[in-house]
């Protein structure tokens, strides 16, 4: 049951907050009929500037912790396996951010919201905060050297499973058993999300026409994280 309330509290957390689509509703536009078509923050910024970029960016990752922070408030450290409800809670956030229901399921691509999720691990005192840098490093030198913001935030989160795993098995995440399992299983689930939602990108990426930072539209078409 408590899995469930976490999916529910991340989901409505996930999608009520569509951080995008209220500050294009705020400068009287809605931002899916402008640039890539979708809420995330890259069309954001591309369309309405990067000072609402950052906000739509900042928002839509600390979503992932306000939700987290109520599970805790709920749940405190009765549980052995309270990270785990936070990673049910991430999928929930993802899958809000990603097809909010108010919204036709029409919303981002859920790259800030993922980060949010890796970031809110760091509420426990664990070797967790290797995640959020090693994600924060992979996106930085990836997108500045490849110029691509897809593959940057591709790569970051593929990533994220990798380094998961890997630092289970040396025992640095507090699960264990079924539990563990449970959490390969949410934390590749989120993962495939994001190539799912970037799965033009993904084709563009291969075809050699996906927009670099910087460069100028092409096609209103073009999608973006």
């Amino acid at each position: 049951m408590e899995r469930i309330i976490c999916l529910v509290i991340g989901y409505l957390f996930g999608s009520i907050l569509q951080t995008g689509y209220w500050y294009g509703k705020f400068n009287h536009i809605d931002i899916r009929q402008h640039g890539s078509g979708n809420a995330g923050t890259t069309n954001v910024m591309r369309t309405l500037g990067k000072k609402a970029g950052i906000i739509t960016y900042l928002v839509d990752a600390l979503k992932a912790i306000f939700a987290a922070l109520i599970i805790h408030f709920i749940w405190g450290n009765s549980l052995d396996n309270e990270m785990l409800l936070f990673l049910y809670s991430g999928l929930g956030i993802v899958l809000g951010h990603n097809f909010p229901f108010y919204l036709g399921f029409k919303g981002g691509k859920g790259i800030a919201a993922t980060s949010g999720v890796v970031m809110s691990l760091m509420l426990f005192p664990t070797h967790c905060w290797i995640l959020t840098l090693a994600g924060v490093s992979t996106f930085a030198v990836v997108t500045i050297v490849s110029k691509y913001v897809s593959l940057g935030s591709l790569i970051a989160i593929s990533g994220f499973f990798i380094e998961f795993v890997i630092m289970s098995l040396i025992g640095w995440i507090p699960l264990e058993g079924t539990a563990l399992i449970e959490a390969y299983v949410l934390t590749f689930i989120i993962a495939a999300l994001a190539f799912i939602r970037h799965a033009g990108n993904i084709q563009r990426l291969a075809n050699g026409t996906e927009r670099k930072i910087g460069q100028k539209k092409k096609t209103e078409n073009e999608e973006n994280k």
